[in-house]
């Protein structure tokens, strides 16, 4: 532990699980105060029990990002209760599978409320706060779908290509009042979200083995990866680094093709 967040309150978004949660636990490990807001309840507040029996300062306040009143009353009740803001990591969202044309419109609409209008409602409300700060941070979880599509998930990888581009707009926009926006985009990370997307098959492991033999390091990402990622951007580590995306694959766009043979060694395994 550094410290590099000593003095910073963080409100997380999307806290109480994957990589959202390796955020929460990894800011406060760094001396941050952390705030979860998600709409798990019982998840997030066992985090946050976590985080303080380790030594760590975290709250749980009930947030759902697709509602401008809820983000609202979070943000305000963080400042209260810390006398600021300085980080804001938007990890909070979700996917639905299946062909475009057998969406609802209601699918598409939520959708597209807690992973894009989520973001649109963090700014809103937590800039007040943010620019009363010499430095601040935003930090926008998108995904490899921010940059090539993906099958079977229209409305997701839409939404996250907006992601890459408001946060594109942010920077802009906000960087006179010294706050930088950045977005990271995961690969294949192992999470829930994942999870619940790969039980949509008949087989979920088989076609976690198979997704992964396209990545070259031959390995899913684990949420501590991304979220190691997110602490960069959070902090002066990153000074000068703003409206940009930062890719954590294990190589997956850096190839047209690749086919990980089973037996080839991963990353970091003795030859």
């Amino acid at each position: 532990m550094s410290n590099r967040l000593a003095g910073q309150v963080a409100w997380i978004s999307g806290g109480a699980s994957g990589i959202g949660e390796a955020t929460a636990r990894l800011c406060a490990n760094e001396g941050a105060t952390v705030v979860i807001a998600d709409v798990g309840e019982a998840a997030g507040q066992q985090v946050v029990n976590e985080i303080c029996s380790s030594g760590g300062t975290a709250v749980y306040t009930s947030c759902d990002v697709s509602d401008s009143d809820s983000v609202a009353q979070s943000i305000d009740a963080t400042v209260q209760q810390f006398h600021g803001l300085n980080i804001v990591v938007n990890c909070a969202g979700i996917v639905h599978v299946g062909l475009l044309h057998e969406y609802s419109e209601a699918d598409w609409d939520q959708l597209m409320s807690v992973n894009v209008k989520g973001i649109f409602f963090s700014i809103k409300h937590a800039f007040p706060h943010l620019s009363r700060n010499e430095r601040s941070y935003m930090i926008n979880v998108g995904s490899i779908s921010s940059l090539v599509g993906q099958r079977a998930t229209p409305a997701y990888t839409t939404s996250k290509g907006a992601v890459l581009s408001l946060t594109q707009s942010i920077a802009l926009d906000y960087a006179a009042a010294g706050l930088r926006c950045n977005c990271v985009c995961p690969g294949i990370t192992d999470t829930p979200m994942l999870r619940k997307h790969l039980n949509t098959t008949p087989d979920p492991d088989a076609t976690l083995k198979q997704r992964v033999r396209r990545v070259p390091t031959n390995q899913a990402m684990q949420s501590d990866d991304v979220a190691r990622t997110i602490l960069y951007l959070a902090c002066e580590d990153s000074a000068g680094v703003t409206g940009t995306s930062i890719v954590v694959d294990g190589g997956y766009l850096a190839a047209a093709e690749w086919d990980t043979a089973d037996d080839s060694p991963v990353a970091g395994d003795d030859a």
